[in-house]
């Protein structure tokens, strides 16, 4: 059975620094395309970022482009949203997905973290 466990997360000011993990167990992570979605209160859950299966291959929504990247550590059986420059309205729980295909839409991910809250105060 594929299981995610995310850790990182919490508070940190603006223009910090933050990164979340997603370790994989059950398959090897690059058996997936791993991607990151985020929900913040009152709104509906959003893209953030997806890697594909070999790591080669990144894609990130518009709003964080340039400020997140993600990325694989086969050894560690992990992936990794490394968040820099950080808004206010980058306040969110993360989530990290896996699925056979690398794609921007929710549905096409089969396997879910339990979610990392991620506060970015002003």
């Amino acid at each position: 059975q594929v299981q995610l466990v995310q850790s990182g997360g919490g508070l940190v000011q603006a223009g910090g620094s933050l990164r979340l993990s997603c370790a994989v167990s059950g398959r090897t992570v690059s058996d997936y395309a791993m991607g990151w979605f985020r929900q913040a209160p009152g709104k509906e859950r959003e893209f953030v970022a997806t890697i594909n299966q070999s790591g080669r291959s990144t894609y990130y929504a518009d709003s964080v482009k340039g400020r997140f990247t993600s990325s694989k550590d086969n050894a560690k059986n992990t992936v990794y949203l490394q968040m820099n420059s950080l808004k206010p309205e980058d306040t969110a729980v993360y989530y990290c997905v896996a699925g056979n295909s690398f794609s921007v839409i929710l549905a096409a991910y089969d396997y879910w973290g339990q979610g990392t809250q991620v506060t970015v105060s002003s």
